[in-house]
């Protein structure tokens, strides 16, 4: 059985860049531009060290608190379920448990085997992370050495990359149908 159950055939863009790039605050201006062209997404961001999403002295905190290996809260408009695993989850895993959607965007996962969009700032004075095969365009405040293949665009053009990703999108859905 394919681990990501409902969403073997969704297509997956991973978002990598060092720390300090933007890579959050560009995913939360790219993610209205997709939303507007009618996907649904989910996005997982990877954290590497460890996240409070509940809040002391909250009712959630307090059950984890108590003992609870898994705490749901569910109103009218939104629904969490937080879990302590006894290790840490792989991408599939966390995947696995998404409710349909018509593209998974991530952050971080450097070391999945995703295509990858990255993120790269001059003002670092650092090379890319990702190996040129992997990635489907750069992000980037400046023009650098690459393949020609492979898009750089301005952090400006969100309607480009927006353009891109359908395009990336469409191919994985035309060959899952083959």
């Amino acid at each position: 059985m394919n681990p990501r159950g409902i969403h073997a055939n969704t297509p997956q863009i991973t978002f990598v860049g060092r720390s300090g790039t933007g890579k959050t605050s560009y995913l939360e201006r790219l993610i209205p531009v997709l939303r507007s062209r009618g996907l649904r997404l989910a996005v997982v961001k990877h954290d590497v060290h460890g996240f409070q999403m509940d809040t002391p002295g909250k009712d959630t905190y307090r059950f984890s608190q108590a003992g609870a290996e898994v705490v749901a809260i569910s109103s009218s408009d939104r629904v969490a379920v937080l879990e302590q695993p006894r290790q840490e989850l792989t991408l599939d895993q966390v995947i696995s448990r998404l409710p349909p959607v018509d593209l998974i965007l991530t952050e971080g996962y450097k070391a999945v085997p995703n295509p990858k969009i990255e993120i790269h700032r001059a003002a670092l004075h650092l090379p890319l992370l990702t190996a040129p095969a992997e990635l489907l365009a750069v992000v980037t405040d400046e023009p650098l050495a690459l393949d020609a293949r492979i898009p750089q665009l301005d952090f400006e053009d969100l309607e480009g990359c927006a353009a891109l990703i359908l395009a990336y999108r469409s191919r994985c859905l035309v060959s899952s149908q083959e």
